[in-house]
């Protein structure tokens, strides 16, 4: 076990407001961190010490800054396996999973690392002589990153890389329950030689986090908010932000939908269903929330999928499982309300709740009694208007439903008013041309799950899923630089925008002869 706290820049400090203990979800006696958590005047600290050290970063060339982006993603490729291992101790991710999860820090590292060579501006061409106009990417100052646990080391990735790789000074405050991974990051990020300040990490509980970014927006010592969380959680945050002029980067939940056709291979669907349904314990937030199949095909998909759950492996994370337990105790006690939503009209194959020696589940892996195990649930017969449809299930639960043509397949996948991720499985290029342009989800996949997502593509949601805003790719750079117009009169005379251009009159009375 091993003490984790905030990590201020010199001269910055953060009290000590209590300590929260971090522990293994597949083996509830092992203790993996003790957190020490500070309070709101601690956040706002460590955003005082961000603002003085961001203007010698970001006077540091791109390029340079780059060549740093690049250390990253060599120094945390050399301790893949042990940061990977650490992942899957302290939130319960298969260790296959946890190795994708820190390869995706390496591959947004080395996606971002030329960026520093093309954070192009642009000359733009002046409507007066003599006059040249320009745009330049500037960094937004200070960026305040907030994140969740399910994934502690990769999506913080997708925020820290790029706010610093633009000259950003960034002040991250991780889940409480992951910050053992979230400060094994943070080691291996200072370890590419950021300078004093730049990068902090405060562990604080929600209600220390909240005060700390309200006082620190109010004295204007942070430009930038990231959150990657609940919508309930995302929704405040927003306003809070509004109220100051600002707009964050929210990355919120999800009620993905994924529409099964008559012309889809069943299989394969049925594949992409058991992964993006129960991938993680379904605890992401591209996870499939509904299938909606087509009458055609209902039968013959749900009796394939509801074999392929009861065959699937889970259990011990170390093992080669599909999953392993949920994230911590408070969301095991959150899931067991979800598992209230079931109602009379539905239908459930198999066992429910959690897995153990009273309600046992053929061919688990390892010892159910140690840690928060549950049974992988499908509930068919879902309704449009029951919860189970319309609210995100954040756990090893989906819902079927049932639709006749394309047009109430797409009309029953927007519904819900999320806007995360979608899939449709069809081999009829029409249907997926039709699903893409109907939908209203940030991410469209055709023939693959829900969820997945690659480090050079926009991720991102609509609605209740987020605010619009983009992470990953090139379009992040507008969520953590400001473009700056110039314009440059070398005439030796004021010339007036508007009033004193030049201009080539036209004859406008010729005409061709008759």
């Amino acid at each position: 076990m091993r003490t984790v706290a905030s990590q201020l820049a010199a001269g910055a400090t953060a009290a000590v407001a209590g300590t929260v203990t971090s522990v293994n979800p597949a083996d509830l006696a092992d203790t993996v961190a003790e957190v020490q958590l500070t309070d709101a005047a601690g956040f706002v600290a460590a955003t005082r010490a961000a603002r003085a050290a961001q203007p010698g970063w970001a006077a540091v060339p791109a390029p340079v800054r780059g060549q740093v982006i690049a250390s990253i993603g060599r120094i945390v490729e050399a301790n893949k396996a042990a940061l990977a291992a650490l992942v899957t101790r302290e939130v319960g991710k298969p260790f296959a999973e946890a190795l994708g999860e820190v390869q995706e820090i390496v591959d947004t590292c080395d996606f971002f690392l030329g960026e520093g060579r093309r954070l192009y501006g642009e000359t733009v061409p002046s409507e007066m002589p003599d006059k040249q106009l320009f745009t330049f990417r500037v960094p937004v100052g200070v960026a305040a990153v907030i994140t969740a646990g399910n994934f502690p080391v990769a999506v913080p990735s997708w925020y820290l890389v790029p706010a610093l790789l633009c000259g950003n000074a960034v002040v991250w405050k991780p889940a409480e329950y992951a910050a053992a991974s979230a400060q094994a990051m943070y080691d291996l990020f200072a370890a590419a030689g950021l300078p004093d300040g730049v990068l902090q990490i405060v562990h604080a509980d929600g209600p220390a986090t909240f005060g700390g970014l309200e006082q620190a927006l109010g004295q204007r010592l942070v430009d930038k908010v990231g959150f990657t969380g609940s919508s309930a959680v995302g929704e405040r945050i927003g306003e809070l932000c509004g109220r100051h002029l600002q707009s964050p980067c929210l990355e919120l939940g999800g009620k993905n939908p994924m529409v099964i056709t008559p012309a889809a291979d069943l299989a394969l669907a049925v594949e992409g269903a058991l992964f993006s349904g129960f991938g993680t314990a379904g605890q992401r937030c591209t996870s499939l929330g509904t299938v909606i199949v087509h009458d055609d095909v209902h039968d013959a998909f749900v009796d394939a999928l509801t074999g392929a759950v009861a065959a699937a492996r889970i259990g011990d994370p170390r093992e080669d499982v599909l999953y392993g337990p949920l994230l911590a105790p408070r969301f095991a006690e959150r899931y067991e309300q979800y598992l209230t939503w079931v109602g009379d009209h539905h239908a459930v194959r198999g066992a429910t709740g959690r897995i153990g020696a009273d309600n046992p589940r053929d061919g688990f892996v390892g010892d159910p009694g140690k840690g928060l195990f549950y049974h992988p649930v499908v509930v068919d017969n879902v309704r449009p208007d029951d919860r189970l449809f319309l609210e995100e299930t954040f756990g090893p639960i989906i819902g079927v439903t049932r639709y006749g043509d394309l047009a109430e397949a797409i009309e029953l996948a927007n519904l819900p008013g999320y806007g995360l991720s979608s899939s449709i499985y069809t081999t009829d290029p029409t249907e997926a041309f039709r699903f893409r342009a109907g939908v209203g989800a940030g991410m469209v996949s055709v023939n693959n799950s829900t969820s997945g997502a690659e480090a050079h593509l926009p991720f991102g949601g609509n609605g209740r899923s987020g605010n619009g805003s983009r992470q990953s790719g090139r379009w992040v750079l507008d969520q953590f630089t400001r473009w700056q117009a110039m314009n440059w009169d070398y005439s030796g005379r004021l010339q007036k925008a508007q009033m004193d251009t030049a201009a080539i009159e036209p004859d406008m009375s010729f005409r061709l002869p008759g």
